[in-house]
This record gives C-alpha cells, structure tokens and sequence, in this order.
C-alpha cells in the first residue's frame, strides 16, 4: 500500500474549487450572490470571451472594510452565520465561505471595495490564492471583483470548457433567473461591450418578467396569489394553451433562491392534468415563502438542490395555487382578430377591392394575391438572441407594460354621423345591460366547501373566506343563460350571452362534460377480487408510501395488503381495469403516492376515462336538434371550470360585441 500523505495546502485548494467552480457561470453565481446578501439595488455584470478572460461584478452594497477582505478569500471565511443554530434559519443566499476562496484559487482576482462610512477603500489583488496586493485606494462604495484568466493555473478544467458563446449563454441564464428573483434590485448584464440586459429594479416582479423573457411570454401569465399553512406562493402562470414543448420554462424560487425541485415540478404539472395538451408543459415563475426550519439548503455545493421536511407540505402549497389561479384566471379564449390594420378616415368607408363587401376577417395579417412563405416557429430560449428591439430598450418600458396582462384599452366612443338628429343616434344605440356579473362556479364552490365537512375537491376550504357581506351580494346576483343562435358546419355551435358571441365545439365540451361526470363517481369504483393473491414487489420507498395511505388505495378500487417488506399483496383491482396484470399498476399507484400526488389517479384509468367520454359524446357532423344544443349549452356554462377537452384542446372561444362593431366601423 502506498504512503498516506496530507495533500498540500494548492492541491486541497484546487480540489475544493472544483466543487463549486466548474466553469465560468458558477463565478457569476457566487459573486451575485454575494452582492445580493451586501444589500446592492444595483448591480452590473460585465463579460468578455464567455467570461474565460475577464469578469466583473459591480454592486452598490455594504463594502468591506480593509482588515476583513484578505480574511474574506479564506475557506470557511463569513459573516452570515456564526453558531450551529444559525444553519436552520439561513436567509441569506451565501453562507458557506467558499465562493470568493474557489474563485482565486483558479484565476486572478482584483477587488475594489469601500463601506459607507469610511474615507478610503481598499484595493487587494490575490491570485491563485497568493495575495499579491493589499492597499488603500479611491473607490466608490460598494465592491467590484474582476476575476481574469480563469482555469489559468488548471489546465486540465480549461480544456473542457465549451466555446466563447456557449458559456457566455449559460451565464445570461444564470443572470436571467438571479434577475427575475430579485425584482427590487437593477440588473444590468453587458456582453462582450453590448448591453444585453436592464432590468428595472421596481420591485415588481412582472416588470423583471417582462425584462428578461420578453413581451410576447409575459403577456401569456395569469397570476397566482396563494397562503396556506404559514407558506406564500406567488408568482406567474402560463395558460393552458400557451404551454411549452419542454420544461425549460419551469422557474422555481424558494426564498429568493433559485431552485431545482421534483416535488414543486410534479405538483405544477398535476395541477394541469387534463388541462393541457399532451407532450405540452406548462411554464411558471413561481416564488414560495417557506420558513428556514422547514428546509435544508446546505445538501448541495451549488445551493441549487434543497430539501424539505414535509415534502408533502410543499406539494400541496404548490398544487393548490396554481389550481386555484387557474379556476379563478383562466378565462374563456378569446377570439384573435386582425389588429394590425389601421385606416385613414378617407378609407374608413372604403371596400376592399380584393373581397367586395367583406370587412369581418379572422386571420392574423391581411390576405394577399401571393402570400408569403411562413417562416417555421422558434421556440423562445433563454440564450440571447438578435432581436430588432434589445433586452435593455425593453426594459426602459418595463414599467409601461408592469400590467399589460390585465389592462384592457377603454372603449372608443361609437362613430355617430353628424347629420342625424339625437332622437335617431339614441334609437341607435343600445341601451347598456345594468345586470351584476353572475355567481361564478369558483365563489359556488367555495361557499359549499365552506358548508360541507369535507371541502371542495380541488381546492381546500381554507382557501377562500368570504364575508356575510359577499354570501349576500353572491345571493342576490342572476344568473345569464346563453342564447341559441345556431350551428355551423355541423360541428360549432353558435351562441350569445352578454353582448358576446360563443363558438363552442360540441364535441369537446360534451367530451368534457362526460368526463368530469365519470371522475365524481370515481369513489363508487368497485373491486373486482382476485382468485389468487398477486404478490407485488416494491422499491422500499414506494412501500412505505403506499401502505401510508391504504385507505385512499381502497378508494381508489385496490385490495391490497402488507406482506414481506417491501412486497405487497394484492386481492383485487378496480374492476373497471379488469384483466390487467397488478404487477404492471401497482407499481405505478405505489410510484404516484411517493410522488405526493393529491389525486393518485393512475394514467391508465386516466386514458380509460378520456376514451369513455370520447365515445360517449356526440361527434361532429352528428345531427342535433336546437333543444339538444340548447341542453348542452345549458350544462357547460353552468360548469365553468369546463374550459378544455380531457386532451387540452379549448371547448370554447369568445368574440365580444365591441370587437364585430369595430369590424363594420360602429365603432373607431
């Protein structure tokens, strides 16, 4: 066996860095983390060749005195925590007293800093974790690292770093999620001499959504406000038919701290289900408010991983908010029409020449003879790209666009010939309905969950108190009844309710209808026994989740019992499955509990349900008559959480009076 030797003090320093410093983002990470805890507002980020050559970072924040930033680049060395209590109520994003010893182990590190309250600030040069330089110097507060030649003295790590633009990107991301957790802070990111980022540091946490990840993607998200059990969760969501093609879109912050999260992911994605189009994913920014004791952030170098004492708490926070942000702000689609036409008084009365006497028009861009070749869609990516307008000239109008979502432009008023007379412009225009806005299913529901001891299935009953007040007002409100006004093409029906014109897909949301009828009888599944136990062997995971909740598994049709950790046995299925090998599902409804699902339904009976009702509805160019069409618009707008298929396509889109009066010039 060889000699035993203690490594020497280079060699241990360069194998601690590479724990954290793998490539040049995870310097870009540290360093704004550290800006972040100095209590910066403004912070500036400067790269040159994918920051391989040259780094720095710029902040406003508390400075360092000069005796504490030589102690500042030794291991273990912080001011965030000082006793062991104080690792079960970390706040802060650093706390190990590793970054700034990682980073000049591997490259040259300058520092410029100053604290408010002194005259002078310090300047220290260390590299490859020899100091070279320690003096006082004129500096404005705050802190300025410049970390040069990175991987310099490891020339095995500089080797496997990728080229200049693929690590400039991973550093744009790394700053754009850093930005976006941080909406009260200024962010501004400048790439190889371009301005490639400003943020507005308003505080507000769509304006740094809008900043980072563009107009066109905030402008998708609904917002989620939810409290429960002593966690916040805040944020945004997509709609449903705005999902993506992958998950990259998925940002989570626990604490102002960027996370990697199953639990949260698995919670997000369950709260779509039957929602959202398969293959599709939703895309979120959600922030959660969690206190320390309940997490542990110290499992991971990186601090990109934590873990959760009550994972089962986390799952159901997350779950509930976006399942109730979804109910209450998921609104009927509305139908696109042609906005980017504008006309000339002279050519307000004008006929196009192209299609005499038609002024309705459905598509995006107008009609021509030739039209041109439609370019193939780009899927939206954090890295930058050469856009006409730049992240930073979006951010100058972050403040105009903070509540695009939600604001609607106010009505234009009608166009009113002048040669007629009051009386006839009066006859002429509608007189404006004064009835109150119905009783929305989602305050209905609430108010019977408030009622019933078990809750509202979806949403707890926590989740909404409403005043004697509101019951009051919710009683003496009326509720619309659609208007049959016809079908067309045998498919889409036609309807009219409170000045706004429905197309409805009947199959859809007959399909939906009769889906959503099946999953409330789901408790009454019943068994169908087994002439021989199967036994079902388990990871020793899933058996314990499994048999934790054996009375949801018996209400889910399942007759299974314990046996030999970790096999189970199992005595009967659902018989609605009837024929399936236990061996093939079990593991699946076992995989679903350890997942923390609140609805532990299994894909299988999942799709059985969705091809029932499938089959069960009417199709299209199916013959019905007005009383049929009549019965089943009846049933889905009484039911208004009926907004998609089970396979996530709309039932539904809207167009409103005010939209066909613009079309024939009513109004300008």
């Amino acid at each position: 066996m060889a000699e035993i030797r203690v490594l020497s003090r280079e060699i241990s320093e360069l194998i601690a860095a590479g724990e954290v410093i793998d490539r040049p983002s995870a310097v870009i990470k540290e360093l704004l983390e550290n800006s972040i805890d100095s209590g910066a507002d403004v912070v500036t980020v400067e790269i040159k060749n994918g920051g391989k050559t040259y780094i720095r970072i710029t902040d406003n924040g508390c400075g360092m005195s000069k005796k504490d930033v030589s102690t500042a680049f030794l291991r273990h060395a912080t001011s965030k925590i000082s006793t062991k209590d104080d690792l079960d109520r970390i706040l802060t994003l650093g706390f190990r007293g590793e970054a700034l010893a990682s980073v000049a182990a591997v490259a040259k590190v300058e520092v410029l800093t100053k604290m408010i309250s002194e005259q002078f600030g310090c300047h220290y040069v260390i590299e490859g974790s020899v100091e070279k330089c320690l003096e006082d110097s004129g500096c404005q507060d705050g802190t300025t690292i410049i970390v040069r030649d990175l991987f310099y003295n490891v020339p095995a790590r500089l080797k496997f770093l990728k080229k200049d633009v693929t690590e400039g990107n991973a550093i744009a991301a790394i700053v754009d999620k850093i930005a976006v957790s941080h909406p009260e802070i200024s962010f501004k990111f400048i790439r190889d001499n371009k301005t490639d980022l400003l943020t507005a540091g308003d505080g507000k946490l769509y304006s740094a959504i809008y900043s980072v990840f563009g107009r066109e993607f905030a402008k998708t998200l609904i917002p989620v406000d939810y409290s429960c059990n002593g966690i916040e969760v805040t944020g945004y969501i997509s709609r449903p038919l705005q999902s993506r093609p992958k998950r990259s879109f998925q940002n989570f912050y626990i604490n102002n701290r960027y996370i990697k999260s199953i639990t949260c992911m698995v919670a997000l994605e369950e709260a779509y289900k039957n929602c959202i189009m398969t293959g599709k994913f939703p895309a979120c920014v959600l922030c959660l408010k969690i206190p320390p004791q309940l997490i542990d952030v110290n499992v991971h170098p990186t601090k990109t991983e934590v873990r959760f004492s009550d994972e089962k708490l986390i799952y159901n926070s997350v779950y509930f908010a976006v399942k109730n942000s979804l109910l209450k702000n998921d609104q009927t689609t509305e139908l696109d029409m042609d906005k980017t036409k504008h006309f000339r008084p002279d050519e307000l009365f004008a006929v196009p020449k192209e299609e005499p006497g038609v002024q309705l028009k459905m598509e995006l861009s107008p009609q021509t003879a030739e039209p041109a070749p439609r370019q193939p869609d780009k899927p939206y990516s954090t890295v930058p790209q050469k856009t006409a307008v730049s992240r930073a000239e979006r951010a100058e109008r972050a403040e105009e666009f903070s509540s695009y979502y939600s604001s609607i432009p106010p009505a234009d008023e009608p166009f009113q010939p002048t040669e007629r007379t009051e009386s006839s412009r009066q006859a002429d225009i509608p007189a404006k309905e004064t009835e109150p806005p119905e009783e929305t299913l989602f305050e209905r529901k609430a108010a019977e969950a408030a009622e019933e001891p078990g809750g509202y299935k979806y949403i707890s009953s926590n989740s909404f108190v409403r005043t004697e007040v509101e019951k009051q007002q919710s009683e003496q409100k009326q509720q619309s009844v659609p208007r049959l006004v016809g079908e067309v093409f045998k498919t889409y029906i036609i309807a009219e309710m409170d000045g706004e014109m429905y197309l409805v897909d009947k199959h859809a949301a007959h399909e939906r209808y009769i889906f959503e009828k099946i999953k409330r009888r789901e408790t009454e599944l019943s068994v169908q026994m087994l002439i021989e136990p199967v036994i079902v062997m388990l990871s020793f995971e899933e058996y314990d989740a499994l048999m934790a909740d054996l009375e949801t598994v018996a209400k889910l049709g399942f007759a299974i019992e314990d046996d030999v950790a970790p096999g189970v046995s199992v005595r009967g299925i659902p018989s609605i499955i009837e024929g399936t090998n236990p061996n093939d599902i079990v593991p699946e409804l076992a995989d679903n509990f350890l997942k923390c699902k609140n609805d532990p339904q299994l894909d299988m009976v999942d799709e059985l349900y969705h091809s029932i009702a499938c089959k069960s509805a009417i199709k299209a160019n199916d013959e019905n008559r007005p009383p049929e069409l009549e019965k089943l618009l009846d049933m889905i707008f009484r039911e208004e959480d009926i907004r998609y298929c089970p396979h996530g396509r709309p039932v539904m889109v809207k167009l409103t009076k005010r939209d066909i009066e613009k079309q024939f010039r009513r109004v300008l």
